[in-house]
This record gives structure tokens, C-alpha cells and sequence, in this order.
């Protein structure tokens, strides 16, 4: 068994990374599908929240803009919640997460969730030993009530490799375009990789269970990653398509008279770009 398991492991590592014509095709579909199940979950009053964890430069961020970037933000509604203030970190730690669950009619998507108590808090030493075992003791009784009040909770570790995250990091110092992203927190984490890798293990031993279970996805090519994601996501929340009403345009109205201001209009410059 353990044969044929590294084998599979092989062929799968061994898929060329997505090209971006294939990819771009794909997830035009899924947009597509994305919008059927916003409609559904307006109209039938569904709840949905999806958590997304794993480590720094995993391809979260990528794969909720993936999710997002072609249904509504009043329904697709993204969390992330920055460091705690002083009057949060006295409340119980649950607590500042449970106003941002979804209502009838929302998909509520957490970039990084109360799960940091598991992760970079028990790591980086933002939080003690007992309060880190005492989350992982309680958090499958309250998302079991979380699932009994009606909402579909999905939970996703995005897992990437040690080499491509170093390759991930080392372009947000060299891209300009990606400086924005590199934290004093990336580079501290960076050298506690198996200190990471043991509060993972811990975690999924604890909080992987029937009605919330972890669904990992390897990261490394980020493209794949963001389909396989979403395509898992549209088979695990119930939805059907909504018939559509023929849509017609309306006759635009006549000029009766209106003509161009001669307003001096303060027009943006339409520069020369180069053309392929």
C-alpha cells in the first residue's frame, strides 16, 4: 500500500503547472457556476461559511479573489480580521468571530480564522500552551453548533512545499508589485517550518472531524489549486440552477432636442500602449 501511495504521489506532483490560456478557460466555467449557487443561496436563504487556512505565501488571498471576482461582495462577503485590541483579547476567544458568521443569503469566506489560536499564535508564542490545547479541546463542539444552526461550514488548508515558498517569499522582496505583501510576521514564521508543521498535525488531529473535516489542497501551482478548490467547493454546498427570465432591452428613448455640452470636459489622456 505504501508503494502504490508514493507512486500516486508521483504522478501527481509530476502534472505540468497549468497553463494560463487552460486555466483562465476553466475558471470562466466556474465563475459561471459561482453565480448559479449566489442565486440559490439568496433565494433559498442559505448560510455557507468557508474557512481558509495554511501557511504564509499558500495561496489563500489568490484563491478567495479566484472565488470572489465575479459574484457580488454583498453576498461573497470576505472576512479578515486584523490583530486583536486589548478589549478583544479579555473576551472569550470565540467571540470576535462569531458576529462575522453568515446570515439567510450570505457566503461568509475567512482569510485566516479562529484557527490562528492553532497556528501562528501557538507558534510565534502569541498565546500559552493551555489556551492553545483548550481551542483545540472546544472548537469541534462549537462549529458542531455552528452546522446544528444551519450553516454549511467547509474548512480548507492550502499546503505548500518548502522550496516554493521560499521561491514565493523571495519574489515579494525582489517584485515591486509584491513588497505590499511581505510582513515582519512572513519573515519570523519563515524559520519555524516544522514548529508549523506540528501545530498542523495537532490540529487536524483534533479538529478533523465528521461534521467539519479538513479538506487539503496542494499549492504549488496555484492555478490548479484555485480550480481544484472551487470545484470541490461548488460539489459540497447543495444548489440548483434557477430559471432564467427571457431579458429583453428597452427601446432607448429619442434625443428630443439633446445635444453634446460644450462643456470643456478635463478628458484623461489616451496614451500610445504597446499592442501584441
Amino acid at each position: 500500500m505504501a508503494k502504490k501511495l508514493k507512486a500516486a504521489h508521483r504522478i501527481e506532483c509530476a502534472q505540468p503547472k497549468l497553463k494560463r490560456r487552460d486555466y483562465e478557460s476553466a475558471l470562466a466555467e466556474l465563475h459561471v457556476e459561482l453565480v448559479k449557487l449566489q442565486q440559490w443561496v439568496v433565494h433559498k436563504g442559505v448560510k455557507v461559511c468557508i474557512v481558509f487556512e495554511g501557511r504564509d505565501t499558500a495561496g489563500k488571498g489568490g484563491t478567495i479573489k479566484a472565488i470572489t471576482e465575479r459574484v457580488s461582495p454583498r453576498v461573497f462577503r470576505v472576512v479578515a480580521l486584523p490583530t486583536p485590541t486589548e478589549r478583544e483579547k479579555s473576551q472569550m476567544y470565540i467571540q470576535r468571530y462569531i458576529p462575522h458568521l453568515p446570515a439567510a443569503g450570505e457566503v461568509v469566506i475567512f482569510d485566516r480564522s479562529w484557527y490562528n489560536r492553532a497556528g501562528v499564535e501557538r507558534v510565534m508564542g502569541f498565546c500559552t500552551e493551555e489556551q492553545a490545547k483548550r481551542f483545540l479541546d472546544a472548537v469541534p463542539s462549537v462549529e458542531k453548533a455552528i452546522i446544528e444552526s444551519g450553516v454549511v461550514l467547509l474548512k480548507y488548508w492550502l499546503e505548500v512545499s518548502p522550496k516554493e515558498q521560499t521561491r514565493r517569499l523571495e519574489a515579494r522582496i525582489n517584485d515591486g508589485r509584491k513588497v505590499w505583501k511581505l510582513s515582519p510576521m512572513d519573515l519570523k514564521s519563515y524559520g519555524h517550518w516544522y514548529d508549523y508543521s506540528r501545530a498542523r498535525d495537532d490540529m487536524f488531529a483534533e479538529t478533523d472531524t465528521p461534521w467539519a473535516p479538513w479538506f487539503v489542497a496542494r499549492s504549488d501551482d496555484k492555478r490548479r489549486a484555485r480550480l481544484n478548490i472551487i470545484r470541490h467547493m461548488l460539489d459540497h454546498i447543495p444548489y440548483k440552477e434557477l430559471p432564467r427570465e427571457t431579458v429583453k432591452l428597452p427601446k432607448r428613448q429619442d434625443p428630443d432636442g439633446y445635444e453634446n455640452p460644450s462643456y470643456p470636459m478635463k478628458v484623461i489622456p489616451e496614451l500610445q500602449w504597446p499592442t501584441e
